[in-house]
């Protein structure tokens, strides 16, 4: 009889753990997501009435969120296939060194290791008015400026993006050249193949699910240069550097919460769309390489 409840209590175990999950996910998560989206269509949060879709129409109509809209989509639209491209070449690097790989690999994992406010900090010396690069440009009797507060502060987020994440999309592209049987190489080089011909027929194809991974992890990574960004130059940066994170930022430091939700909700749906779009993508590329 007691084996019987033993049973029946292990048996019902996995059901009350998953159910513990998902009341924790409905209470933290799905509950205050759908309470948010009755702000973003109502005209006041206290006993407000039902205004429809003129929240988001006067948020497009908003400069400051289209800047930041327009910034955000500049820098996802240079900094993540830029990224993308050279930690493949790192990676391909890494795997034809035959000494020392492992050090070489680990230049490129510190990066992952130093804290948000430490590596600000020195871009923002490096990059600044008085700074590093313009020590260096005075030499050649070139007249430095403050980068960060001129045109090319979204190129200098780029560089900061690409070094601070460039590691971490090494390994994950390292570890899916790993698992390409050598037998594959092997022949090709019997029938003569090129080295093209071998990167496009044998690695891209084999690369593809790994490759998938990397974009939508970078795509996420993308959104968190906001902290280098807030460190550096406050709550009101330079135009340039002015991204949707500063709008819902400034937005929720002035109790907006009409304009905070709706920007929230129409960022938390691109992220979504783009993730499902590549999710699509990659099980029709999985399903043409089978067949």
């Amino acid at each position: 009889m007691t084996r019987k409840i033993k049973w029946k209590q292990n048996k019902m175990l996995p059901y009350m753990l998953l159910l513990i999950s998902l009341a924790g996910f409905c209470f933290f998560y799905l509950i205050p997501f759908l309470l948010s989206f009755i702000y973003s269509v109502v005209d006041h949060p206290v006993n407000g009435k039902f205004c429809g879709m003129l929240n988001y129409q006067a948020l497009f109509q908003n400069n400051y969120f289209l800047r930041g809209l327009k910034n955000t989509a500049w820098f996802m639209a240079v900094s993540i296939p830029l990224n993308m491209v050279l930690s493949l070449c790192v990676a391909l690097v890494v795997r034809k060194i035959k000494v020392y790989s492992n050090y070489f690999s680990l230049i490129f994992l510190i990066p992952l290791a130093i804290p948000s406010a430490t590596s600000a900090f020195f871009w923002e010396n490096f990059f600044g008015l008085h700074g590093t690069l313009n020590r260096f440009l005075a030499i050649f009797h070139v007249e430095g400026i403050d980068w960060l507060e001129s045109g090319y502060g979204m190129m200098v987020m780029v560089i900061i993006f690409i070094w601070k994440n460039i590691g971490y999309n090494m390994a994950l592209f390292i570890s899916g050249l790993s698992g390409i049987p050598k037998e594959y190489y092997e022949c090709a080089d019997v029938e003569g193949a090129g080295k093209f011909w071998k990167f496009r027929n044998i690695t891209y194809v084999y690369l593809t699910p790994v490759t998938f991974l990397v974009l939508i992890m970078t795509f996420v990574n993308s959104f968190k240069v906001f902290k280098e960004i807030y460190i550096m130059t406050g709550e009101y940066p330079p135009e340039s550097l002015y991204v949707l994170q500063h709008y819902i930022n400034n937005m929720f430091l002035s109790l907006n919460y009409l304009k905070l939700v709706s920007a929230t909700y129409v960022l938390t749906t691109v992220i979504v769309l783009f993730v499902f779009c590549i999710f699509r993508v990659e099980r029709r590329f999985s399903e043409n390489l089978h067949y």
